[in-house]
């Protein structure tokens, strides 16, 4: 995979802002990764979650909104009928035109990590979801809006995983930054 440009490296300028202290948010762009979407037919989710799985090296598609992890990767329930498959080391695989589609989204989204105490509350300022431990535990994910606009969240083990298109990533980022400062943020 061809090293990407990022669209927000003139914006998430490493360093501390905000409210003095420690920092309750932490932003940090996530790069290099491969994302592969496996969109199945209505009649074909069983086969497509199944290639999705082997994908990555686990025995099992996840549930809708769930995620699970194998040896090549991490594999994303996105909606209903679609898988995302994040990976260092994953190439598209082929998919028959009977189980769906493979597609590699790689450049389309913009990966920001968010972490700190504060990072649920922050993102409950733009998202419309309960983020609460018991709500939205680790290993949970969801397609949801922000400023009406399309993204995924997932929560993994160390905090928030934000998806934003390419094409709008600077400016929910800023908005982003500007509400965190009342947080204390610190970019990575």
């Amino acid at each position: 995979m061809a090293d990407a440009l990022s669209a927000v490296v003139d914006h998430l300028v490493p360093g501390r802002s905000g409210t003095p202290g420690m920092a309750g948010v932490r932003f940090s762009e996530i790069r290099g990764s491969t994302l592969i979407q496996f969109a199945a037919w209505p009649d074909s989710a069983v086969r497509a979650g199944a290639e999705a799985a082997k994908a990555v090296g686990a025995k099992l598609a996840p549930k809708p909104g769930r995620v699970t992890t194998g040896t090549d990767g991490t594999l994303l329930r996105v909606e209903p009928l679609k898988w995302w498959l994040i990976s260092e080391t994953a190439k598209a695989p082929s998919l028959s035109s009977e189980a769906g589609v493979a597609l590699d989204l790689s450049q389309s989204r913009t990966r920001l990590h968010v972490s700190g105490r504060q990072a649920a509350r922050l993102l409950n300022h733009v998202l419309p979801l309960d983020l609460s431990d018991t709500a939205f535990p680790e290993g949970s994910v969801s397609s949801t809006a922000f400023h009406h606009i399309g993204v995924t969240l997932w929560r993994d083990g160390t905090g928030f995983n934000l998806f934003l298109p390419r094409s709008f990533a600077v400016s929910l980022c800023e908005i982003l930054i500007e509400i965190a400062r009342q947080y204390g943020l610190e970019i990575a």
